[in-house]
This record gives C-alpha cells, sequence and structure tokens, in this order.
C-alpha cells in the first residue's frame, strides 16, 4: 500500500498485509501456500497483497459508534468499532487498515475480515477472498455477529452478471439485514447500513420503495444518537431529491465525524445543489483540509483517499462561483503539483492531475486572466498533456488568451495547426465511411444498411471533427472581434458554442446590441443564480447600456455575494469606478450575514491546511559494497532516486535493477542521482552484480536490519516483512514521489519524467 510520504504512489494501495493465523486448515494452507511467495507477496494469497500494509492506530473524531464484538482482545474490539465508524464515513481505505489491525492483535475475530470484505464492496474479488475468511470463523462468534457475516457472504457469492441478478442480489441483501435489525433491534449500525445500502442499491437497479421510509429509519437513530454518522446517509438519499430535506444533517454531519473528510464533503452537495456556494465552499474546504492533514501525518498519498480528487475540483468550483479567484488557482495548481502515477492519477484517470488542469485552464478563462494561461502552458502546470481531447482544449483557450494579448501571430500558428489536424480528421472520417461501406456491399447489405453502415463508422470521428471546428471559429470569432468586424465575430462564438457569456455580452453592447445583451446576461444570471461572475457582467452591461437604476440593483445583488471576492481579478476591480460613482468605498465588497440553519462550524486553520504538501525523507547512513557509509544527507543539495529492493535473491528486484541501471546515465543528465537501499547484510551486497564486468552505476547499501525501509514505510507492519519501494526525493530532503508494493515498479522512463515536471514546476 502506499502509507509513505507524501509523493508516495498508490500502487501502494495494492498492498494489503495480513496477521499471523495460527489455524489455517488444510484447505486453507493449501490455498494460501504459495508456501514460498514472492517477496513483498503475502503469505496469505493474491487478496491480501493489496490495501493498507501498515499498522493503525486509534484515531479520535470519527463519532460514536456502538457495535458488540466477539474478542479475547480489548484492543481488538476497539480497531473493529473504529473500523465500522470509518465504513459509515466510506473511509475505505483506512477502514480495512482499523479491521486488519483488529486480526492481527486477534486472529480469530471474525466479524474483523467481515469488515475487510466491507471496505473492499466494490472490489469483488478482494471483499469475496475477505468475506471467506470471516466464514471460515464465524463458529467462534455471536449470533449478531453471524447474521453479518453471513448476509455478506450470500450478497457477495450471489450473481451479479446482468441487472436483473444484481437486483434480486440487492433485495436478498436488504431482506437479511431487515431480519437482523428485528432481531437486534438495539444495533444502530445494522440499522445505519441497512438505511445505507436502500440508497446505495439503486445503482444495481434497486428502485427507491419510499424515501420518505428510509428517512424515518435514520430519523429513529438520530432521535437516539443525534450526532450518529447516519447524517451521511441521509444527505446522500434527499441529495438529488429533495435536497432542502437534508439541511438539518448538512449542518450536523462533520461535527458527527470531523476526522473523517467526506464527513465534511457531503453537506457541500446540499448547499451546492441549494445555490448556497459560501457554505459549499465552507464544507469542501473543510474536507480539502482534513484529508491534507492526515495525508501529511500518515503520509498517504492523495488519490488513495476515496473522493479527495472530486472534492477537491468541486470545492474549486464553488470558489469560482463566489469569486474567490486567487484561492481557487491556488488549489487547483495544487492538485497539478501532486504526483502523479500511471495506475491512478494520470490524465486518463479522474485523479488530482486531470481535475487540477481542467479547473485551473476553466478559472483562467472565466476571470479573463490571459497573461497568466499564456504563462503557465510555458510551464509543466498547463503543458501539452497528451490527452488528445484536453489538448484540444488548451489549445483552443491558449490561442484565445494570445489573442487577447495582443499576440495574433502565435494565435494564428495554433490555428493553422488545428486545421491541419481537421483536414487529416475529415479525411479520415470518410476513409472509415468509405471502409465501411465497402465491407457492407461485398456483405451484399441493401443500399440503406450501407449508407448506414457508412453514417456508423463516421460517427465514430465526428466528435474530434467538431471539437475541431467549434475550437477555430472560435479563434476566427476572436480575431475578427479584434479587428472590429464584431458582427462576424457574434456570428462564429454562435457557431462555436463555448465561449463565456459574460465576453460575448461585451462584445455585443460594442456592436450596439444593447438589448440583445441586456436579455443574454439577464437570463445567464438566472441559470446561474448567486454566482458572482455573471452578476459583475450584468452590472458592466448596464452601466454600459447607461441604465443605472438597474444597474445598482444588480451591484447590490452581487454585493450581497460578495464577502469573499478577489478585487484584483479584473472582471471585479473594472466595478471600483462605477462603486464609487454609486458612492460605495473602493472595497465595495460586504460581510456576510451567517444563515442560521449551519450549526456549529470550527475554524478551518484546526482542520489542516488548504495546501497538500510534500513530507520530509527520514535520513539515513547505511555502509555499501565497499563498506562505506553513505547516508541521505550527502546528497542534500541535489534530487535523488531511492530504490528499496529486497535482496540479490529477490528476482522481480534484479529485474528492476536491471531496468533502471541502462538509465543511469539519463538520470545523471537529468540532475538526479539513484541509490539502490538493500535488504542484504553489507557482506553480499555485491551478489546484485557480481555476473556483471562492469559495477553496478549507482551505489547499493544496506539496510539488513530494516530500520530504513520501516521508516520509509516499505515494511508490512502485519506480516513483518519488507516492502518494495521507489521515491524521488528533492534536493530539499522532501518525499515528492513514491511507490511501496509488493512488487518493484518497473518503469524508470516514467519516474524520470515525472521526477523532472515536479521538480521543474517548483520553478513555475
Amino acid at each position: 500500500m502506499i502509507l509513505l510520504s507524501p509523493r508516495q504512489f498508490l500502487p501502494a494501495v495494492l498492498l494489503l498485509a495480513f496477521v499471523p493465523i495460527p489455524d489455517l486448515t488444510a484447505a486453507d494452507a493449501k490455498d494460501s501456500a504459495a508456501a514460498d511467495p514472492a517477496e513483498g507477496h503475502s503469505s496469505h494469497g493474491e487478496v491480501f497483497n493489496e490495501g493498507p500494509r501498515q499498522a493503525a492506530y486509534l484515531m479520535d473524531g470519527l463519532g460514536t459508534t456502538t457495535f458488540d464484538v466477539t474478542s479475547s482482545s480489548d484492543e481488538a474490539k476497539a480497531f473493529v468499532r473504529q473500523g465500522v465508524a470509518q465504513l459509515h464515513g466510506f473511509w475505505y481505505f483506512e477502514s480495512e487498515r482499523s479491521f486488519r489491525q483488529a486480526a492481527m492483535l486477534d486472529p480469530d475475530c471474525a466479524i474483523a475480515y467481515w469488515g475487510m470484505a466491507m471496505s473492499n464492496r466494490k472490489s469483488e474479488a478482494r471483499a469475496k477472498g475477505f468475506i471467506k475468511e470471516a466464514m471460515d470463523r464465524k463458529d467462534k462468534t455471536s449470533r449478531r455477529e453471524r447474521l453479518y457475516i453471513e448476509a455478506f457472504h450470500e450478497y457477495s457469492e450471489a450473481k451479479s452478471e446482468s441487472t436483473e441478478d444484481k437486483t434480486k442480489r440487492s433485495e436478498k441483501y436488504v431482506s437479511k439485514l431487515d431480519d437482523l435489525v428485528i432481531e437486534f433491534p438495539a444495533d444502530l449500525e445494522a440499522k445505519a447500513f441497512l438505511c445505507e445500502f436502500l440508497w446505495s442499491a439503486r445503482r444495481d437497479g434497486n428502485k427507491q420503495a419510499s424515501y420518505l421510509a428510509v428517512d424515518a429509519m435514520i430519523q429513529d437513530i438520530l432521535d437516539r444518537e443525534p450526532l450518529h454518522s447516519v447524517h451521511h446517509y441521509r444527505i446522500h438519499l434527499w441529495d438529488t431529491k429533495k435536497s432542502e430535506l437534508a439541511l438539518e444533517s448538512a449542518a450536523r454531519c462533520g461535527l458527527a465525524a470531523p476526522s473523517i473528510a467526506h464527513m465534511w464533503h457531503m453537506p457541500g452537495h446540499i448547499y451546492s445543489r441549494l445555490k448556497r456556494y459560501h457554505d459549499a465552499v465552507y464544507q469542501q474546504e473543510a474536507s480539502a483540509r482534513v484529508d491534507h492533514a492526515h495525508m501529511m501525518k500518515d503520509q498517504v498519498l492523495p488519490d488513495q483517499i476515496h473522493n479527495f480528487a472530486h472534492n477537491n475540483e468541486w470545492c474549486i468550483r464553488n470558489m469560482v462561483h463566489i469569486g474567490r479567484v486567487g484561492d481557487a488557482i491556488d488549489l487547483a495548481q495544487n492538485m497539478i503539483q501532486m504526483p502523479r502515477h500511471p495506475k491512478y492519477n494520470d490524465i486518463d484517470k479522474s485523479g488530482s492531475y486531470k481535475y487540477g488542469r481542467e479547473r485551473l485552464m476553466d478559472v483562467l478563462r472565466i476571470f479573463e486572466l490571459h497573461a497568466e494561461f499564456v504563462r503557465l502552458c510555458e510551464t509543466p502546470y498547463l503543458e501539452k498533456s497528451g490527452d488528445k481531447n484536453e489538448d484540444l482544449k488548451r489549445d483552443r483557450y491558449l490561442a484565445a488568451a494570445l489573442v487577447a494579448t495582443g499576440q495574433l501571430d502565435k494565435a494564428m500558428e495554433i490555428r493553422l495547426q488545428l486545421q491541419t489536424n481537421l483536414d487529416t480528421k475529415k479525411a479520415e472520417r470518410t476513409a472509415a465511411g468509405d471502409k465501411a461501406a465497402q465491407t457492407a456491399q461485398k456483405e451484399k447489405k441493401n443500399d440503406k444498411d450501407v449508407e448506414k453502415a457508412r453514417k456508423a463508422a463516421e460517427a465514430t470521428l465526428l466528435g474530434d471533427v467538431k471539437g475541431h471546428e467549434k475550437a477555430i471559429d472560435e479563434i476566427d470569432g476572436r480575431i475578427a472581434a479584434n479587428s472590429g468586424k464584431i458582427d462576424e465575430a457574434l456570428a462564429l462564438f454562435k457557431k462555436s458554442t463555448g465561449v463565456p457569456v459574460e465576453e460575448q455580452v461585451a462584445i455585443m453592447i460594442k456592436a450596439g446590441k444593447v438589448d440583445d445583451a441586456i436579455k443574454k446576461i439577464a437570463d445567464h444570471v438566472q441559470t446561474n443564480k448567486n454566482e458572482t461572475r455573471p452578476l459583475a457582467a450584468q452590472v458592466e452591461t448596464l452601466w454600459a447600456a447607461n441604465k443605472k437604476p438597474e444597474a445598482k440593483k444588480a451591484f447590490e445583488e452581487l454585493r450581497n455575494q460578495s464577502s469573499e471576492i478577489d478585487l484584483r481579478t479584473p472582471a471585479f476591480s473594472r466595478l471600483t469606478p462605477i462603486a464609487k460613482e454609486l458612492g460605495w468605498e473602493e472595497n465595495w465588497t460586504t460581510s456576510r450575514q451567517f444563515p442560521a440553519d449551519i450549526g456549529a462550524r470550527p475554524p478551518l486553520d484546526a482542520l489542516g491546511p488548504l495546501r497538500w504538501q510534500p513530507v520530509a525523507a527520514a535520513e539515513w547512513s547505511l555502509a555499501d559494497v565497499q563498506n562505506q557509509q553513505r547516508s541521505l544527507t550527502e546528497f542534500r543539495g541535489k534530487p535523488v532516486v531511492a530504490v528499496f529492493y529486497l535482496g540479490a535473491g529477490c528476482l522481480h528486484c534484479a529485474q528492476q535493477l536491471q531496468k533502471f541501471a541502462p538509465k543511469a546515465e539519463a538520470f545523471k543528465a537529468a540532475g538526479f542521482e539513484i541509490v539502490a537501499i538493500s535488504t542484504d547484510a553489507q557482506p553480499v551486497l555485491g551478489d546484485a552484480y557480481k555476473d556483471l564486468k562492469e559495477g553496478f552505476p549507482f551505489p547499493l547499501v544496506s539496510d539488513a536490519e530494516l530500520n530504513v525501509f520501516k521508516s520509509y514505510r516499505c515494511y508490512d507492519d502485519f506480516e513483518k516483512q519488507p516492502l518494495h519501494g521507489t521515491f524521488v526525493i528533492d534536493a530539499d530532503g522532501l518525499i515528492r514521489w513514491q511507490d511501496i508494493s509488493y512488487e518493484p515498479f518497473m518503469d524508470p522512463d516514467f519516474v524520470l519524467k515525472e521526477a523532472k515536471r515536479l521538480l521543474q514546476q517548483d520553478q513555475s
């Protein structure tokens, strides 16, 4: 897993450690007896390779959870209760860790394995592996716990290939939970899990029979425990149905479990639906801060955490709505600064990197920060990503920014390249259609079906063609507007779609289309209620149209939403002269009156930092092949890649070193040193390359006592064995990227590219 310092990567998320199990059955022993599993792999089988492999600890701020547990260990019972609380907050990575800790303390604690299965409900293979372990131990537990275990076992084993299968499976599971609640009416957690499943099972095709019935069950729990985490489930229940019915829970959800970031995030759904964007931002910023604090304390990387990237990008969108431009840009850049990983957070994944770039481009465009957009396109923040759709969006926005900053020649270069791409894509579309038609003709299809085949083939490339056409239309429109051809510009903008309404309206005013401009911006304000950017544009439009009373009224509405507006932004700073003429201060923003229904809110700074930051790498001093002491300190001032490998006898480790060795010069040319840290004792370090004519191109050092492995979290606390790890440590000794896993990271080219990106953006 990846419990390493910030920049560790999610491949670690695939590492699940296990616990000593003295009483394995013969079948179990056979199943798990990869008697000699590969280095870093679990001795209990593949399912245990993944997930957290570092120890859990008891946390504060998880809410009140009552969950009786059969166990010889009071500490194990506490970790089970903690795991249940984390399940209620969808904190699955940490809930699995808590249940694993419980199983380590008491290998016979059946419900701990049920908890591991529940933490992996969306990973059917892993869930099945865990619930099997629970079933093997169910006779050692209480009837109540057996009902939990058997219910989920039947659910995980049921067919799920079709929608009908999933529906039947879900209905059976609901019935089992019903039976549990009926027999044990004092078990609030069982009722809470039933409420959660009745909502979430809609994804499997189950119909929500009655929202009010589920809400009544939720209220029954809250009548007995007012700050139960079931507030979270009420928010999900009413989120898209009738958001206002979850307002009370929105006010209490974060307070119910303040250490779980998702419990702060979900109220943001309700406030966003109700267009209460200031309240939404508080919740989502609270969520981001709690996540950042946890990641930096426990050395967990961003995209290991459920909903992290989604929360932060939504927070940025809501910051845009309230005019908090500087912080929106800062948070978007922070998302881009986070380490990428080919499996979890790259441009083709909906993770921090992709979301950060999307939001950064949007914020700069919406607020007309054209010069900054141009500048950032020359940096790792907005360099071309390699994703065709995103790069098209980037080129379109960049060309617009270049026109706005008077760099018409550079804008034309992009326009001509897009035209070349468009011509190519049109030719490809025609060729695809012709080929499909020819195939259909050979198959003796009638004319109608031949044409149908042609259109179907052409449709696969239609999106690319239309995307390029719209981009070119916008660029041409902006060039036309820049040349004073206003009517032509407006016609092209209409064709292109996607040009910010605020900019369109400004051009309409220039064209003398005053009435049309007033109507268009009024419609835009109505559609985007309580958003500051449309309101600011409406003030400008009405003022330019000499409708000063109407402009004042719009301005007063803007001031009602203005408590966090960034007045440095052109869209807002342009209003300062208007404010003065209306008799207001240069700082025309007003303080916000907080609604009475938001409940108690802790100061945001008390929850954690707004920005995620990498943590310091642990210092070390170890002997190399020549028995000379080497240390991290000697690399201070220059970045270093540290590879943790499991000795010369590890085949996969040898393969990893052999992949990195030929790249040593490329790393050095980029300013990076490489050092490999081994579990081998110092006298046998050289065995790793004893058959080579030349020595290894980077130092090998011995950590036979595993102290450094442990300090870098390349260690399975449950099975007491080292794990593979690869780290990028910058010149200041901060861990900028990492991978900890049951298998070594085998792509040195990715490591080098990512390391260069991370360090180069520091200079941007």
